[in-house]
């Protein structure tokens, strides 16, 4: 008897589940879109079946369309609205569909005596724009017709139809329109005109509204995206390094404090020798904000074989450059079991890789900055964007050792104001010599005098360079440092004695050579500069959202 009940208890929610599927099946119905399966309106989801994408929504309605671009894009949001970039894509699909799409006006142009009426809308999905129509019969055109301005905000109803008028293939004739945000005029900062990039980097909270820094925006998310990508791809894993960090990764002293002590100053401040009682302070040690996670990385490394970290870091130099930001992205890999050549290969593979995937999938916001560079637009490198990114994806990066690449430039009988000296580091005019007057492209120069690098790079046998290597652009000079880490611990031993390094708070990272070390190598690629050569921006807070700098930090 209780046996029974038991497996009577078991089976009775597996028959429930069988009925419930039964239901579900049976109440498939061919739409225009796919097949739609009525489910209970409560549970909105999103699953896959195969190589179907069932969408569920609010109504109760499951989409399910294949993952083949010949599939229509399906609605999305409490709006159920389509992404314009989606419409653009699918629009032989679309042709005849009455939709909804929502967006900004970037321009409203009464026409006809104020007849018909034709509404420029974007909404950040993609740079081009949806053209829409609207006449007096259209719901809510007297709304139109009072917020004509730029930057006001709409919901879309209508019906996509193949465009009579030139400049585009379709456009929506609108059935209703429903006003969402207004825009003043007289107090909106951004008019339809080009506005100079000095003056929209005082407004950064709005300037991503702008032609230029939307289109950068979407570059630097498909690099971003793309980079995770080719790392996964490649089975490498992803770790989170601190932002908070009690070691100086680069040993340059440019760093930011973390500390809670300044409010604590009249019982932990020593005026007499300038000295803070960091017993007292929140960490009880000196802390600062992160410039590298590469050594953290390297513990992961040595544990999970390839590792990356993405993220944020920061430096305190007070640079009024173009070139220079107080916090910036960094992605850098650590491989276990690998070498300087390991490094050399993995980093010209990733940018190959990223490239080709920006243009593969960001092909109008390209043309926009390759217009605007071959136009030699003020903030713009002058070049053949695209013609350039390319190059550097088919073509291989030259390979130049430190020593030949300063006798090329002691023999290119060019007068620097720098001397190209050996034991000196290559300055900015050096490197851009080599990559665009003599090479062209690319280049990796490696195997640098081991007094100008980092301890932790490992030492050549002939005693005087280390297994190091930059990647040089054009246009943005030092694109990737990186080197094969030194695994002797008593070689790293003795070039932190030799550079009068703490030793005591470097223990943790000495252990990793002392309990089962291996070769590895690593390399660190600042994303801001891939960002600024992609885009042509000559000045690199540009192409980040709310650029730190010295005095600057807005937002």
């Amino acid at each position: 008897g209780t046996a029974t009940h038991a497996c009577f208890l078991l089976v009775l929610p597996l028959l429930y589940v069988c009925l419930s599927f039964t239901r579900v099946c049976s109440s498939v119905s061919p739409t225009s879109t796919g097949h739609a399966l009525f489910l209970n309106p409560s549970s909105p989801y999103n699953a896959k079946v195969g190589s179907l994408r069932l969408r569920g929504g609010e109504d109760g309605s499951v989409r399910a369309g294949g993952d083949s671009g010949s599939s229509p894009p399906v609605p999305r949001g409490f709006m159920q609205r389509f992404l314009i970039k989606d419409v653009f894509a699918s629009e032989s699909l679309l042709i005849g569909t009455r939709l909804v799409v929502c967006g900004w006006a970037r321009t409203i142009r009464l026409q006809g005596s104020g007849k018909f009426a034709f509404l420029e809308l974007n909404d950040g999905s993609c740079f081009k724009s949806l053209q829409v129509f609207a006449d007096p019969n259209t719901e809510g055109w007297q709304e139109l017709v009072k917020n004509t301005h730029a930057h006001t905000s709409w919901r879309v109803t209508g019906k996509l139809v193949e465009s009579p008028g030139s400049g585009q293939s379709v456009e929506v004739q609108a059935e209703g329109l429903q006003l969402l945000g207004s825009c003043s005029p007289d107090s909106y900062p951004l008019a339809k005109a080009r506005l100079p990039l000095d003056f929209l980097r005082t407004i950064p909270h709005l300037r991503p509204r702008s032609n230029t820094y939307g289109a950068a925006s979407r570059i630097r998310s498909t690099l971003a995206f793309s980079v995770h990508k080719y790392f996964q791809e490649h089975g490498f894993q992803y770790v989170h390094t601190p932002l908070i960090t009690t070691s100086n990764c680069e040993g340059a002293g440019e760093l930011f404090s973390v500390s809670t002590l300044m409010s604590k100053a009249d019982t932990c401040y020593t005026p007499e020798n300038r000295s803070w009682d960091y017993n007292q302070d929140f960490f009880k040690r000196p802390t600062f904000l992160t410039v590298s996670g590469q050594l953290q990385a390297e513990a992961y490394a040595c544990a999970l074989g390839n590792v990356y970290t993405f993220g944020p870091t920061f430096r305190a130099e007070e640079s009024h450059t173009k070139r220079h930001l107080a916090e910036f992205w960094m992605i850098e890999p650590e491989m276990a079991f690998s070498n300087l050549q390991d490094v050399m290969e993995n980093a010209e593979g990733l940018l190959k890789f990223v490239l080709k995937e920006l243009m593969l999938r960001n092909e109008q916001d390209l043309n926009f900055f390759d217009n605007a560079c071959q136009k030699g637009m003020k903030g713009f490198s002058n070049v053949s964007l695209t013609g350039q990114i390319r190059d550097i994806i088919e073509k291989p990066f030259v390979r130049l050792a430190y020593g030949d690449a300063i006798d090329l430039l002691q023999r290119s009988g060019k007068k620097f104001e720098m001397p190209a000296e050996w034991g000196n580091d290559l300055a900015t005019e050096h490197e851009k010599y080599l990559c665009e007057e003599h090479f062209g492209g690319p280049v990796i120069v490696y195997d640098y005098p081991m007094d100008i690098k980092a301890f932790y790079m490992r030492l050549n046998d002939d005693d005087k360079t280390v297994a190091a290597m930059d990647i040089l652009f054009p246009r943005c000079g030092e694109m990737v440092g990186g080197s094969q880490r030194e695994e002797r611990i008593d070689r790293l031993l003795g070039r932190i004695e030799e550079l009068g390094l703490d030793g005591s708070s470097l223990e943790w990272y000495n252990d990793l050579r002392r309990f089962g070390g291996v070769p590895h190598a690593g390399y660190g690629l600042g994303f801001d500069r891939l960002v600024q050569f992609a885009t042509g921006l000559e000045n690199i807070r540009d192409v980040i959202p709310f650029p730190r700098a010295t005095g600057h930090a807005m937002c």
